[in-house]
């Protein structure tokens, strides 16, 4: 049925923004207590860096991920509502997805349901990116160049962003429970009311809305949101009846994750705000109108893939000292010629054979050069990560510095200083460190070509 032609209205849970950071069960019993259609919830992004995708491994815990997932399927159950999950494992590695889809099962044997499951994958072989690459579909977005196949190859992981195409397939096919590969964060909620006839300018706003579940409140620890869309817009209220949506609240979403707060583009085409208006209709909801999505017309896909950059070990000791608080950047600017010249002395390494950061939070740790604050800071924590081709190395070069960074004395000190390392041993190995390398998208005809829909056993009153 087309709801939006009938004048109805299809109302999306987002319970939380990420599926394993939690939220109040009561919420999620209010949002289906005001009719919710749907519950879609974000399982990740590449927010948290590369390791995750190219280590191919979530970020979440199991028992957070379960401890959602059992509350979700359950309400889910009880009304006969979908349950959509999108980036499964973080990343949305097929390892990911099938990480989350090994939970539900527990789950659904546990509470003895049989709801019809699809799994969405969205992993790229990288001989299907090459074919796609030397068939000129492959283009680059700003600030990367042309597409190397060497770096494609290199990757450990590569995945595609699926639009709602894929998601909506898999719901028409008869799923009640969507687990998708990677996904665009708003895919996740749009797919259900665009397959629903709903239209799609304030479908892709709702759903960019509601993205990250109670960000867009004046109390984003208080839960989730529900977004009801019409015809004309939609509305969004918190599901905590203590927390308030604003029009400030709201429309300020537009400004998370994206450089441009007006236009955000999607596999299908580009949402626009420009036109949109904020309306509060009490203290809690808020009502939206005026927005557009253009159709693109070339629909792309967007890749992601990480490689490995190197292994890492970590050293961190705190300083207190006066006179080198005093003098840190100097103190800083010593500590690396000073260990570049060890290492050659003691290690016979070369600049190029290895590479160090030295981060000095408390002084400018976050902000670098951009850092306003002046004068001394009280205390300091020196981070400093080596990177080199192999753990040995790195390790050996974090040794090298241990002295420096219990000990090391300014010019025309009169006394050996005495830092703080956070814990014996003082060097921690990380392990592999991941970059990203992927930045483009392959153009498609048909945007659920890059992705394969397995479905799981169908009982016999799926909808």
């Amino acid at each position: 049925m087309d709801h939006a032609q009938t004048g109805e209205t299809v109302r999306v849970l987002s319970p939380t923004g990420m599926l394993g950071a939690g939220f109040p069960a009561e919420t999620v019993a209010r949002g289906i207590a005001l009719g919710a259609d749907v519950i879609a919830v974000d399982g990740g992004s590449t927010d948290s860096g590369p390791y995750y995708l190219g280590a191919g491994r979530p970020k979440t815990t199991a028992a957070a991920v379960a401890r959602d997932l059992r509350e979700l399927l359950a309400a889910a159950a009880e009304v006969g509502i979908p349950l959509i999950v999108g980036s499964c494992g973080t990343s949305g590695t097929d390892a990911g997805v099938d990480w989350v889809g090994g939970i539900v099962d527990e789950i659904l044997t546990d509470l003895r349901l049989d709801l019809p499951v699809a799994r969405i994958y969205s992993e790229q072989t990288s001989d299907t990116v090459l074919t796609h690459l030397r068939e000129g579909r492959v283009s680059a977005l700003a600030p990367v160049g042309e597409l190397d196949a060497a770096v494609v190859a290199d990757c450990t992981h590569i995945v595609a962003m699926m639009g709602h195409e894929p998601i909506a397939e898999a719901l028409r096919a008869g799923a009640r429970v969507v687990l998708a590969g990677r996904a665009t964060d708003t895919a996740v909620a749009a797919a259900f009311p665009l397959m629903k006839g709903m239209p799609p300018g304030p479908t892709w706003h709702a759903s960019k809305i509601v993205e990250c579940g109670g960000q867009c409140t004046t109390d984003p620890r208080a839960g989730g949101v529900l977004a009801t869309i019409d015809a004309e817009g939609f509305t969004i209220e918190p599901l905590d009846p203590d927390t308030r949506c604003t029009t400030v609240s709201v429309a300020a979403h537009m400004l998370y994750e994206t450089a441009d707060p007006w236009r955000m583009r999607e596999p299908a085409g580009t949402l626009d705000v420009t036109e949109a208006t904020y309306r509060a209709l009490d203290e809690r909801r808020v009502r939206v109108e005026g927005s557009l999505f253009h159709p693109a017309e070339q629909p792309t896909i967007k890749l992601e893939g990480a490689r490995i950059s190197g292994y890492e070990t970590m050293s961190f000791s705190a300083i207190r000292d006066s006179h080198i608080l005093g003098r840190i950047d100097e103190w800083g600017a010593l500590l690396e010629q000073v260990l570049r010249s060890r290492v050659r002395q003691t290690l016979g390494l070369a600049p190029d054979d290895y590479a160090f950061d030295l981060r000095l939070y408390g002084h400018n740790g976050v902000l670098g050069a951009l850092e306003p604050a002046v004068g001394p800071p009280r205390e300091v924590g020196a981070m400093l990560v080596v990177r080199a081709g192999d753990q040995a190395t790195a390790t050996a070069v974090a040794k090298v510095a241990n002295p420096l960074m219990l000990h090391l004395p300014l010019p025309g000190m009169t006394y050996l200083p005495t830092f703080a390392f956070a814990g014996s041993p003082a060097e921690v190995e990380r392990g592999a460190a991941y970059e990203f390398v992927l930045n483009h998208v392959v153009a498609v005809d048909d945007e659920r070509s890059l992705f394969h829909i397995e479905h799981g056993k169908v009982s016999s009153d799926a909808a």
